[in-house]
This record gives C-alpha cells, structure tokens and sequence, in this order.
C-alpha cells in the first residue's frame, strides 16, 4: 500500500547539544548540496524590473518555452506593442493570435490562450505605455534586454526585433541604432520617430523583412516602401510583404501562424563581419560591432565604411569624423604577427602597427595618424552631449525655487509649473492612456547630495530664486534677468557628472501647442524639437535665438550676440 502522507522531517537533535565535529559535518552537508533556485514556468507570464528611471517596477511579458533547459543556449525575439497597447497584448499578436471576435484590446490583455510551442525565449516590454521607444522607454528596453540574458542563456547570435506600428518605428530605432545586437529585424507597418533616417546605413549586415497593409491610412504603404527602397539602395538584405486591402493592422497576417519565428531561423549574427558602416549624429549610438566614433559634430551627421578587402588589409572612408577606434583582436582576417595595412579616405598610412586596438585621430592639417583621442574636461562625449531631450531621458528631479522667500500664492504658482513638466502620466484618454513615468518634484532646500550624484536636475527660475541655479551660478554659461517676464530661457549644461536644465522666465510649453505623434503628453512631446538652448518670446514658437552649444560647451559668437542683444541675459565667456 503507497502512503500518500506528507514525508516526516527526521528529528534531529538539539543543536544546544551539537559537538563542534557535528557543526562542521553540517556545514560541510549545507555546501555540497545544491541550491535550487525557483523556476519560472513554461508558457506566457509576466515579469518586473526595477527602473532607477523613477524608482518603479515595470513589466514585461515573457514566454519561456516547454522543457526549457538551462544547460542550453536560446534564440530571442524582442517584440515592441504599438500606440494603445501594452506588453501582454504584445506576446499574444507575435505568437499571431489576435482578439476573439467582439472581444476589446482591455478584454484580450486578461488572458493568454494557448498556442503552438516554439523553442524561442520572447519578451515584450509594456515601456511605460504609449510613449514612443526612445528616451525612457527605450532605456526600459534595454533593461529589460539585460534583465532576460541575466536570468536566462541567450544566444547572443540569434538575437531578434520585431514590433508594430509605433512598435514597429521602434523596431527600426532601436535597430538601426544598435544594428549588432541583432541577427534580424521584421518592422510590422513601422512608424518610426523623426531622426531614424540618419541611421539607415547602419543595417548593411542585418537581413529585414517590412509587412505593411495596403491600404493603411495611419501608416501610409507610400512610407514603408520609401524605406524598403532606400535600404536597398544602400545594400541591405531586405524584402518585403504588402496586404492588399489591408489597413492599419497587418500585424494579423504578418504574425498569423507564428510565421516569424520561421523567418527569424534562417539568420544567424555575425560579430565580426568584414565590412561595418555606421552613421551617426550623436554620441550616444557612436559605434558597431568593431568600430568606434571617438569624435564627431553632435548634431551632424557622421559616418565611417570599415572594410577588410583581404587578411590585414583595410580600407576606409569618413565623413564628419575626426577620430575611431577599430577592435581588431578578434577578427578572423587580422593577424597581429603580420604587417597591417590601412588606407583612410584614400591615401595610405604608413607604419601602421598591427595592434588588437587600434586608435586613429585626425592631426594638424587634418591628416589622419595613428594616435588616440582623448576628450577635453569640457568637450561634448558620451554622456555629456545634449540636446535639452537628453537629461529627460535619464533619472532627474524637478526643482522649483523658495530662496527669495516667496509669498504663498507664488510658492504655489511655482511648485505648479514644475508639477505641469513632471506630470507625464496626464490622462490622454481610453485609446493613448497615461505615459507610466513618474518622476520626482523637489523644493530647492529640500534637494539631497544623492539627487546631486545621481539624478539630472531640471531647474525652474534664476539665481534670485532657486537656490541649486545659485550655487551652480559659477559653472551655467547663461543667466535670465529675472524681470525679463515676456522672455523664457531654456538650455542644457553638463555639471559634476550630470546634466542640470535650467528654465528661467516663461515655461518651454508657454502658449504652444505640440504637433506630431502624440506618444507622450504635449508638454513633454515639445521637449524633442529643441536643441541645447533656446531664448524665446512670448512663446517657444518665437525664438530669439537657439543651436548647440559647440564642441566644447562654448556659446556660439552670433548666439552670444542676439541674447546680449535682449539685455536681459548675462553670458559668461
């Protein structure tokens, strides 16, 4: 007869009475016994990370596959939701299961059906909602990237993107910024944000596959065909699946039969293909598989071709570039034991090394040598470039001014214009939602050394009244006579390690409407079209003057003039 009971502990003796050979036998027992971490299930479910964006949890669904096996090494889809959606709905259209007939988005998101299997790991961010996939929400993807591979074995050579509509402009973002990570990216009628033209050179090793509806009056097929053709033009391997008759969700036929993870089999990565090209108009996305732009003209587009014509021999070309570095060590075609040979925009080096790392920079006269670049303590680099956009992008702190010991109504008047910038989570209605970010709103006293470390801080007044604009007063390049009422001044400044935004006089938003996709509120949404500062008017619609700041954090002369010209902004050489 088979005892179904519960299995009894043994007893064990009191361990007030253990021998100090019966302590170290059980210590001994405790760590050769494996631990057994807790297993997530197979299937669909739902995850967190914590953002240090905002101090939150956010989600992600996940699908792990039947029998997943820890020893081994899994292919991954990445797959971005549109405008309205969010990450559960996401995971049920990649695997090409869509709403039940009568059923609304909101009743969908309640379950996961059942579906074929596949051997895939896929994860879907929610990406604080409808919020477009750059800035934060792009942070959370990465996140999100890192969060799986540190759980779960990725294979790193079969890494893939796919996403839909806003998701799918996501997908081309994301992608073309980042184009080594991935083995091949499938936009589903794409939307992708304004900028992503500049980094279409960037996919010439990563195969693509477009789906669009035909008839598709959100994303225009005219659009997605434009971009088919430019990237063929430009040597991508890529094809493309038009729907006649279809409007704005091909994602149902694109997915249906989970037929994307069948089109994803066939591409395997190369880390290190012998050709790399990589354009770029800003540090944050500098560089690709082995290649790195060390300097360049934020703001201007710049590009390099990297090309291996035979075992240590290089060719390459530029445009706008003043130094990269090229990692060699691991290339199959490079021998450090034999003479390297190098040509730059089409004249030879001479006594290249054949080093692993190799630095190039541009010398006097504008001759290339080899030699490293190193960035001034002042000179825009990772981390330290603008624009405006840039610090929102990040962990910061609003910060509204109490050091003129204002009276009640305008302590209040100022605490509210800070809430107004901090509030992305403004109510869009049923379709767009909240954006889930949720950033702090701080009183000047009440700014802590961690803030300072940590955060990038958005400052509202002058040094008159807030008291973290003062004590930066030494370092700020501009500053607004506060009785300037009809003007606003709004610009960014690396400080000690971060960022600091400083708008003093009117508000960014004063009497403007934002234009454009609304995948964030229109507060916040103004915030992509300014650069590193602006002097305006009356409203940001009227500008005195605005650009970037140069190379190295310096006022443009005929900028410096119209502000000067105001007398109302001090300028500090």
């Amino acid at each position: 007869m088979v005892n179904h009971s519960s299995p009894q502990p043994p007893t064990l003796p009191d361990p007030m009475h253990f021998s100090r050979n019966t302590w170290l036998l059980l210590l001994a027992w405790l760590v050769a016994v494996p631990a057994f971490a807790q297993r997530l299930p197979a299937g669909p479910q739902v995850l967190t990370i914590f953002s240090d964006i905002d101090d939150t949890e956010q989600p992600y669904a996940l699908y792990l596959p039947p029998n997943y096996d820890e020893s081994k090494a899994y292919p991954f889809v990445m797959m971005l939701h549109g405008a309205g959606s969010n990450h559960r709905l996401a995971l049920r259209r990649v695997f090409g299961k869509s709403n039940e007939e009568g059923a609304t988005d909101v009743e969908t998101s309640r379950v996961f059906p059942d579906w074929k299997a596949v051997d895939y790991i896929v994860a879907a961010p929610f990406a604080r909602g409808t919020t477009g996939y750059q800035g934060i929400a792009e942070q959370d993807v990465m996140d999100i990237l890192a969060d799986v591979k540190k759980r779960f074995r990725i294979d790193e050579n079969r890494m893939y993107l796919t996403g839909l509509s806003m998701g799918g402009g996501g997908s081309l973002w994301i992608g073309l910024t980042r184009p080594d990570l991935w083995a091949a990216i499938a936009p589903v009628c794409p939307a992708p944000p304004q900028g992503t033209e500049v980094f279409a050179p960037n996919v010439l090793n990563v195969p693509m596959h477009f789906f669009q509806g035909g008839a598709d009056p959100v994303v225009k097929p005219e659009g997605t065909r434009q971009w088919v053709e430019n990237l063929k033009q430009l040597g991508t391997q890529v094809t493309y699946k038009e729907f006649p008759g279809v409007q704005h969700d091909s994602w149902v036929q694109a997915y249906q039969d989970e037929f994307i993870f069948d089109w994803f089999r066939q591409f395997t990565r190369n880390p290190y293909p012998d050709r790399v090209r990589f354009a770029t108009d800003r540090y944050a996305y500098n560089g690709a598989y082995w290649v790195t732009l060390d300097q360049l003209t934020t703001g201007t587009p710049s590009e390099i071709d990297v090309q291996f014509t035979a075992p240590n021999t290089l060719e390459v070309t530029t445009h706008n570039l003043n130094a990269f570095t090229l990692q060699l060590a691991d290339h199959p075609k490079f021998n450090a034991g034999a003479p390297l040979a190098l040509s730059i925009d089409g004249k030879k080096l001479k006594k290249v090394p054949a080093a692993g790392t190799l630095h190039l920079s541009k010398q006097d006269k504008g001759k290339w040598a080899v030699a490293p670049y190193t960035a001034p303590a002042m000179a825009k680099q990772p981390g330290a470039e603008g624009p405006i956009s840039a610090a929102f992008a990040e962990r910061h702190v609003y910060v509204y001014g109490t050091a003129d010991d204002p009276t009640p109504e305008e302590l209040q008047k100022r605490m509210a214009m800070a809430q107004k910038a901090a509030d992305w989570s403004t109510y869009r209605g049923e379709f767009l939602g909240r954006v889930m970010v949720f950033p702090r709103v701080l009183a000047d006293k009440d700014v802590r050394p961690s803030d300072f470390a940590e955060a990038n801080l958005i400052l509202f007044g002058t040094q008159e009244t807030n008291r973290i604009i003062a004590q930066y007063s030494d370092q700020l390049p501009l500053q607004l006579d506060p009785g300037a009422s009809d003007l606003g001044l709004l610009y960014v400044y690396p400080v000690q390690g971060h960022y600091v935004v400083v708008n003093s006089g009117l508000p960014w938003w004063a009497n403007q409407e934002a234009s454009g996709m609304p995948f964030v509120p229109s507060v916040q949404r103004l915030l992509g079209g300014f650069k590193d500062f602006v002097l305006f008017k009356g409203s940001a619609d009227q500008v005195v003057t605005d650009g970037y700041f140069d190379q190295h954090w310096q006022l443009p002369a005929e900028a410096a003039a119209a502000m000067q010209a105001t007398h109302s902004v001090a300028v500090t050489p």
